[in-house]
C-alpha cells in the first residue's frame, strides 16, 4: 500500500512538473504567432510635405490638411488620373514630384490611388468638346457658283483649289476648306446651328 501511495505521489509531481514546463512554451508560441502577422502600414504625409503641396496648389501654407487643401488636392487628383479623395497618398506625392521619406518608400503604392476608367471618362466628358465647323451642301454650291467651278455640292479638288486662290486674294488663312471666316467673307449666310456653335466656341 505504501508503495502504491509513493508511486501516486511521484506521478502527480512529474505531471505538475511537465505542465509547468509546457505552459510558458504555449504562451510563447501564441506570442510568436501574433508577431508573425504584419501590421498594416498606413501612409501619412508629414507637415513639410503638406506645406510643399499647399505651396504648389497655391493655398494657405498651414501644414494641415484643412478643407481648402483637401479641395485643391481633389482637383489636382482629378486632373492627373488619380482617385479624387483629397488624401495625400504616395501616388499623389510622387505625381507632384515631392520627395518621400525612407519610411514612406517602404509602403507600396495602393492600386486604389488611381482613377478608374469610368472616373477618367466622366472627368473627360466634363470638358466641352470642340465642334468641327462643316459647311452644308447648299453653302458649298453657293461658293462653287462664286468660284465658277462645277456645282457638285462637294469639296472636290477643283473647289479646294478655287478656295485657296480666293483665301489668298482676300487675306484669309489659305486652308482650302470652306470654314466660317471664308463663308462670311463670301457673304454666304450661316445656318442657325453654325451660329450656335460659333457662340459656344467663343465663350
Amino acid at each position: 500500500m505504501k508503495n502504491f501511495i509513493l508511486i501516486l505521489i511521484v506521478s502527480l509531481l512529474v505531471s505538475v512538473s511537465i505542465n509547468a514546463q509546457t505552459t510558458p512554451t504555449t504562451t510563447q508560441d501564441t506570442k510568436t504567432t501574433a508577431e508573425a502577422k504584419p501590421k498594416k502600414q498606413s501612409f501619412r504625409a508629414n507637415k513639410e510635405q503638406v506645406m510643399q503641396v499647399q505651396k504648389m496648389l497655391k493655398v494657405a501654407e498651414t501644414g494641415k490638411r484643412d478643407g481648402e487643401t483637401k479641395g485643391a488636392i481633389k482637383k489636382y487628383q482629378t486632373e492627373n488620373g488619380l482617385k479624387s479623395n483629397g488624401t495625400l497618398n504616395r501616388a499623389t506625392l510622387e505625381k507632384m514630384g515631392i520627395e518621400l521619406t525612407d519610411k514612406q518608400k517602404e509602403i507600396p503604392v495602393s492600386p486604389n490611388s488611381f482613377a478608374s476608367a469610368k472616373e477618367n471618362k466622366s472627368s473627360d466628358s466634363s470638358k466641352p468638346k470642340k465642334v468641327i465647323f462643316r459647311a452644308s451642301k447648299d453653302q458649298i454650291m453657293q461658293a462653287q457658283k462664286m468660284l465658277k467651278v462645277t456645282e457638285t455640292g462637294k469639296l472636290d479638288d477643283a473647289t479646294r483649289n478655287g478656295l485657296k486662290i480666293y483665301q489668298a486674294a482676300n487675306g484669309l488663312n489659305v486652308t482650302g476648306t470652306l470654314n466660317q471666316v471664308t463663308l462670311e467673307k463670301m457673304g454666304i449666310a450661316l445656318t442657325d446651328k453654325q451660329k450656335e456653335n460659333s457662340m459656344k466656341d467663343s465663350q
